[in-house]
Parts: C-alpha cells; sequence; structure tokens
C-alpha cells in the first residue's frame, strides 16, 4: 500500500509540475483543467492530460522545440 501512496504522490507533483510549466506559457486553466494524478496497481505514477484543445497543444508543441539542443533536434530525442 505504501508503494502506491509513494506513487500517488509522485503523480500529484508531477501534475502540479505540469500545471505550472503550462500557466507560465499564458494558457488558461481551463486548458489543463482536465489533468489528473493516476497510479497503476503496481504503484506506478502517471500523469493524465486529458483533452487539450489543438491551438494549446500548437502552442505546448513550440515551447518543447524550443528546448531541444541542435544534438537533439538532429537525432528527434527529447530532452530528459
Amino acid at each position: 500500500m505504501q508503494t502506491w501512496r509513494d506513487g500517488r504522490t509522485a503523480a500529484l507533483s508531477a501534475c502540479d509540475a505540469m500545471r505550472e510549466v503550462l500557466a507560465s506559457l499564458g494558457l488558461p486553466e481551463s486548458a489543463y483543467a482536465a489533468i489528473r494524478p493516476q497510479v497503476t496497481p503496481r504503484g506506478e505514477p502517471l500523469v493524465h492530460l486529458g483533452s487539450i484543445p489543438a491551438a494549446y497543444v500548437e502552442q505546448i508543441a513550440e515551447a518543447l522545440r524550443g528546448t531541444r539542443t541542435h544534438r537533439e533536434r538532429d537525432s528527434g530525442a527529447l530532452p530528459i
């Protein structure tokens, strides 16, 4: 049970981090209101992003593209 609780805590933290980043992009709260923490039966933390309007996803994608290095752009890998 503790593993599940720890996973839930991690998922909640990740949700908060994602909301903070999306807010910093200037997206309205309604654009990311569907973000929810999830935990697998084995305790793996997950984040369900829900449905996000396409225009906002374009903004998110553009912001992510701006964080990639030249090597990562060439390889297609996202930064960690």
